[in-house]
Formats: structure tokens, sequence, C-alpha cells
């Protein structure tokens, strides 16, 4: 299979994204946290959030979405996850701008004493770095164009 094939494999973007839905879930709800009880910087919470959802996502992929990639053994899974980390931290950069430029809109939306914008922000900033991750993961971490 060619690397554009390896990458538009429907299957395994599936599975990425479901994944992601649920790393998704894990950051929104960390985020969110720490900034409406906990007072948090929206950009900080991200910032937790998403290494919250990270390595919740590695265990998840490395196990179901890229079975069968990489080589095995906890040296090669250290490897990977350190990899992931890294390669993540483009996303995660596109979700920190995002989250600070979006929190800095004037735009109030109050409920209960807490500003539903900031958490609005947590999930437009986990969709704009969607498609960077996958394609940084699938060609770096788990090498799926490897022979």
């Amino acid at each position: 299979m060619s690397a554009r094939e390896e990458l538009l494999t429907a299957s395994r973007f599936g599975q990425f994204l479901s994944v992601g839905v649920v790393g998704a879930a894990f950051d929104i709800t960390t985020s969110s946290v720490l900034t409406a009880s906990l007072g948090v910087a929206p950009e900080v919470a991200k910032l937790i959030g998403a290494e919250v959802a990270i390595i919740i996502m590695f265990a998840i992929n490395e196990r179901w979405t890229f079975a069968g990639h990489g080589l095995g053994g906890r040296a090669a899974v250290l490897k990977r996850f350190l990899k992931s980390n890294l390669v993540r931290s483009g996303g995660v950069g596109v979700q920190v701008v995002v989250v600070y430029f979006l929190t800095r809109l004037p735009i109030d939306l109050q409920f209960l004493g807490v500003d539903l914008w900031e958490l609005a922000t947590f999930p437009i900033a986990i969709a704009s770095s969607l498609l960077l991750n996958y394609i940084l993961e699938s060609l770096f971490t788990w090498r799926v164009t490897a022979e």
C-alpha cells in the first residue's frame, strides 16, 4: 500500500476519530473543571487537559488504531509514547493559540457565574488540530508508511 493510501485508510481514520472523541471528553472535562471550578487560566487548563487526553488516547491507539504498527516491548512502547507527546505538541500548540484568541473575543455567555464561552473554546480548539494530529501520529509515531 502506498504512503498516500496508508494515510487515507478510512477505517484507521475512523478509529483515530473515535479515540479522539474519548480523548476530547477527558480533555474538555479536565479543562472545564480546572477553569470553571478552580479558576485556572483557560490556556493552562487546556495544556493540562490535553496531556490527560494524550495519555489516554495513546493507550487506546497503541492497542487498537495502530495495533500491528511499531515494535513490541516496553522500550519501543515508551519510545512511541514520548514521540506521541512530542508529535502532539504541535496540535496542542494550535489548541492553546485557538483558546487564547477565542477567549479574548468580546463574547460574554455567563450562566450561574460560569463563562460558557471560555468552556466552548475547548472543543473548537480540539477540532482545529484533528487532521494535523492524525497525519503526524500516522507518519512519525506509528510510521504506517514504513516498509
